[in-house]
């Protein structure tokens, strides 16, 4: 099974782009977000929040950043994502930037919980292309023990960008594949799926062999199945009664949540 990260920093403050776009989970806390956006000079902040509303501790914190950005020239948007669940936060995070790729896009690890900080470095290492994302960690001048009602910081003492790396995912054919059986709750019978990585031209059939289903099911071992199962732990394959079925491990269930 293959997880390894391709080791390849790339410098991480270069600015050649039109907007500079900040990315801050909320949690409890203000100057961690504001004082970054004032001294690199934001254009537009995305503050992620719980997606539980009715349970977000930090929604106070979240209005008094949006309001002290918003007076300072810094147009704001918000999306949402679990704060619980890691896949979630990366799946977000990588919506925001698909949306804003053209510009240079700032990732604040420091403003939200360890969950959140993990989150936003996973989904700068999906993307080929690094060079506009800019991960970086607010140091705060001084940390308090306080009631949740208070932020648990103030003031940030220094910024310092971290470098950024790749981490390999599937061909995308292979994904386009890994969603078929999403949409198909997770299982389906391989002849079924042959025959709809065919329909989507995810297999190439030799035209040469006589017989097609059992060219179409070469293909689809060698091309989707094989490297799914044996190379990415996404997918397992097991025979009951005359049919081969395949399903999606919990590993391939995670990876899907960000992936597709």
């Amino acid at each position: 099974m293959q997880h390894a990260l391709s080791m390849h920093t790339v410098h991480t403050m270069s600015s050649n782009l039109k907007l500079r776009v900040h990315i801050a989970p909320v949690g409890f806390e203000i100057d961690r977000i504001v004082i970054p956006a004032k001294k690199m000079r934001a254009d537009k902040v995305w503050l992620i929040s719980h997606s539980n509303r009715s349970q977000d501790k930090a929604r106070p914190f979240l209005e008094k950043v949006k309001k002290t950005l918003e007076k300072n020239n810094i147009e704001v948007k918000e999306n949402s994502a679990d704060r619980y669940r890691l896949f979630d936060i990366v799946r977000v995070v990588k919506e925001i930037i698909l949306e804003d790729r053209q510009h240079d896009i700032y990732l604040n690890v420091a403003s939200g919980s360890k969950i959140h900080a993990v989150g936003l470095m996973m989904a700068t290492m999906i993307f080929d292309d690094r060079e506009n994302l800019h991960p970086f960690y607010a140091q705060a001048k001084d940390y308090h023990h306080t009631k949740v009602t208070e932020p648990q910081t103030s003031g940030v003492e220094q910024i310092s960008d971290l470098p950024t790396y790749q981490i390999q995912t599937p061909p995308q054919k292979q994904l386009e594949a890994l969603k078929i059986l999403v949409d198909n709750n997770g299982k389906m019978k391989k002849k079924d799926m042959a025959q709809r990585a065919e329909d989507l031209q995810l297999i190439t059939i030799n035209a040469q062999t006589g017989n097609h289903s059992q060219a179409r099911f070469a293909s689809l071992d060698k091309n989707i199945i094989a490297p799914l199962e044996n190379q990415w732990g996404y997918v397992k394959t097991e025979k009951v009664g005359r049919n081969r079925w395949i399903h999606l491990t919990d590993e391939g269930r995670w990876a899907s949540e960000f992936l597709i």
